[in-house]
């Protein structure tokens, strides 16, 4: 894999190429394969001169792509000169030098904030390109202030800052700032300090390697040490890491990946590997990671409110929050009460389903029912109204009693039965026990159109609004949990908006900040809240709440994720994906071991099975899903498995190249086990 650096100043004229010049040099002597790139030059001849020096065979024009003749910021000089600048370009000539070379310098111009074009930076170039940053700085006095600026802004941009290279670039006499201003930037800076490039007057190879192969550390640049960190960090986390969902005897005996960074759809583990994140690092990322106007938002309120309770006070964030998902939601909600998770929204909301009977006066309703393979979380309120056996079974004497609605996985249907008659036929069954137990029902609770957990089922049309209905004719509480199937998820914002369906009660939770930060929200209709306001004496308050309820930070990524959605046209753009995905998919029945592929929007389960004819299953013990991830891995593609049917759930934002190498991974992974 190619090491690169991106080469980046305080200000102008403060030495970077005479320092990119050294670094090459010094690389070159120890047998190191050298490149350079001069991404965008204004003026002067900076490329030429490190092709000539380092003795390059590259063409001038892939080491400087943009040239202009005027010496100006580069924003002015490039469209002065009516230069259009494009970030593919810069990123195919990158790819390029990448390839030839096993060290790449990459140079800006300017400082790291300088303008390239219109809302598009130096520190930009410096994130799409995602390179380690080495910063020049001036020796003397002003300098602190300048680097350590520079390498704030660095670490805004969520690059990291390999280390600072003080420059002398003119004669001067040392006095106590030259001597003293490296020790305060390491550490003020906390970084580390490279080197120092003399004054050169002699640009010849063998005096600047004679001057300056003391003064600077190439090995302290050029070293690797990921391999023992990364063994270090798989040793602590078997020492003190107890992982969710997972039989720790198994993970004791693999070596686990550690992701160490993200970016886009890509996760990179400590070792320097990148993978695609195919299940939006379980079912929350959904503008990508490290979304730059998230992380600018999340930094924003970080400097300025970082909690306050909404016990007795309110926050600036949940306010804003509560009331801009008002005006998305479907209709009729309108009010919110945050958590901290999709379990504990649903904790909260059969919670309030039962105490508004009781508060109201109708105290025999107290039954809550759902539907059999449901998924709501695992605190105990939410796992007694799931229908997963495998997750719950251990935990059904400490659960209270629920009421299972029969519903079917459609792709296993009882024999005799249909798709999609079979849903409406359990849906009659409802029926006719509401008929005669609707005084007692207080709340049906589902998600909707897909099950996640159960191995993504998908619902026939209409089924979601028959179950609105019949609430509505019957005085139940229709809670619909939009944990995993809201904010884009199925093509739509919100699942119910695919059948104009109104919930009394929707839970919201993982994508509601964009994937970054835990948060969760209730919200209910006027008329469930109305259910709560009483006299103080009457002790009818619902009674319940969390420390991190509300929390400013997260609810200021849910806001700035939401306005991403907006500028993004992320729904818009998500069409033509979807299209994409379900054209593909078909290619899948081409395997012999694959019995089903269901999919709705970005959700998206591959159902393996044993005989396709006889529907025959994987003994459990096969582990087939989870060696189909394990070899996914190999293609550099990051699964999770529900038993036998491998999940694909992207973030939206992947774009239609990285959905076809996700697909074609998978494909890959299944065809490897069939053979």
């Amino acid at each position: 894999m190619t090491k690169a650096f991106f080469i980046t100043g305080t200000d102008t004229g403060v030495g970077k190429t005479m320092t990119t010049y050294v670094l090459g040099l010094l690389a070159q002597q120890k047998g190191i394969n050298v490149g350079v790139m001069k991404p965008v030059q204004c003026a002067g001849e900076d490329a030429q001169f490190l092709k000539k020096s380092l003795h390059l065979d590259d063409d001038v024009r892939s080491i400087n792509p943009y040239f202009a003749k005027e010496p100006l910021s580069p924003h002015l000089a490039l469209a002065r000169a009516k230069i259009k600048f494009n970030i593919e370009k810069i990123q195919k000539e990158f790819r390029a030098l990448s390839q030839k070379h096993d060290l790449l310098l990459v140079e800006g111009a300017g400082g790291f904030l300088v303008p390239i074009k219109d809302k598009y930076l130096m520190a930009d170039l410096a994130r799409d390109l995602d390179l380690e940053i080495i910063v020049v700085a001036r020796l003397g006095l002003g300098t602190i202030n300048h680097t350590l600026l520079t390498i704030k802004q660095i670490r805004h941009y969520g690059l990291k800052v390999k280390g600072v290279v003080f420059s002398e670039s003119k004669k001067s006499v040392k006095g106590l700032p030259e001597k003293m201003n490296p020790e305060i930037i390491k550490k003020l800076g906390d970084v580390p300090v490279l080197g120092i490039v003399p004054f050169l007057k002699n640009f010849d190879r063998r005096h600047v390697y004679q001057k300056c192969r003391r003064t600077i550390n190439i090995n302290a640049i050029l070293k690797e040490s990921k391999e023992s960190r990364t063994q270090q960090l798989v040793d602590w986390d078997k020492e003190y890491v107890w992982h969710p969902f997972t039989q720790m005897k198994d993970w004791l005996g693999e070596r686990p990946l550690v992701i160490d960074e993200a970016k886009g759809s890509y996760l990179t583990d400590s070792d320097g590997n990148r993978y695609l994140d195919g299940v939006s690092s379980l079912w929350v990322n959904v503008h990508g990671h490290r979304h730059p106007k998230i992380n600018e938002a999340i930094e924003r309120q970080l400097n300025k409110l970082d909690h306050s309770t909404l016990l007795g006070l309110a926050n600036t964030p949940s306010i804003e929050l509560a009331k801009r998902l008002v005006e998305i939601v479907p209709k009729g909600l309108a009010k919110v009460f945050y958590s901290d998770s999709g379990s504990t929204s649903v904790e909260v909301a059969i919670k309030i389903a039962y105490q508004y009977w009781q508060n109201i006066g109708k105290t025999q309703k107290r039954t809550l029912v759902h539907l059999a393979n449901s998924y709501h979380g695992d605190t105990l309120g939410s796992v007694s109204v799931g229908g997963i056996g495998l997750f719950h079974r251990v935990y059904r004497d400490l659960v209270f009693k629920t009421m299972q609605l029969d519903f079917p996985d459609c792709y296993r249907a009882p024999v005799g039965k249909t798709y999609p008659d079979y849903a409406f036929e359990c849906l009659d069954k409802f029926e006719a026990t509401l008929r005669e137990k609707h005084d007692e029902i207080a709340a049906l609770i589902v998600e909707p159109i897909v099950q996640g957990a159960a191995g993504m089922i998908m619902w026939p049309d209409g089924v979601l609004k028959r179950m609105e209905e019949l609430c509505k004719k019957y005085n139940v509480i229709f809670i619909v949990d939009e944990v995993a199937t809201g904010f884009g998820r199925t093509g739509k914002m919100f699942a119910c908006e695919h059948e104009d369906v109104h919930p009394d009660i929707l839970c919201l939770a993982k994508g509601i900040t964009g994937g970054y930060l835990p948060l969760a929200a209730t919200l209910t209709t006027d008329k469930i809240y109305q259910g709560f306001l009483f006299d103080y004496k009457d002790q009818k308050t619902f009674f319940h709440g969390h420390t991190y309820t509300g929390n400013p930070i997260c609810s200021a990524a849910a806001l700035a994720s939401l306005k991403v959605f907006k500028e993004e046209k992320t729904l818009q753009k998500l069409q033509p994906k979807i299209k994409f995905l379900e054209k593909k998919l078909k290619s899948f029945y081409n395997l012999k071991y694959v019995g089903d592929v269901r999919q709705r929007g970005f959700m998206i389960g591959i159902e393996l099975v044993k005989n396709r004819e006889a529907k025959e299953p994987f003994p459990w013990e096969e582990r087939i899903g989870v060696k189909v991830c394990q070899k996914a891995r190999e293609h550099g593609v990051i699964l999770r498995p529900l038993g036998n049917v491998i999940v694909l759930m992207p973030p939206l934002s992947m774009s239609i190249k990285e959905l076809k190498e996700l697909l074609d991974a998978t494909y890959l992974s299944i065809k490897h086990i069939s053979e």
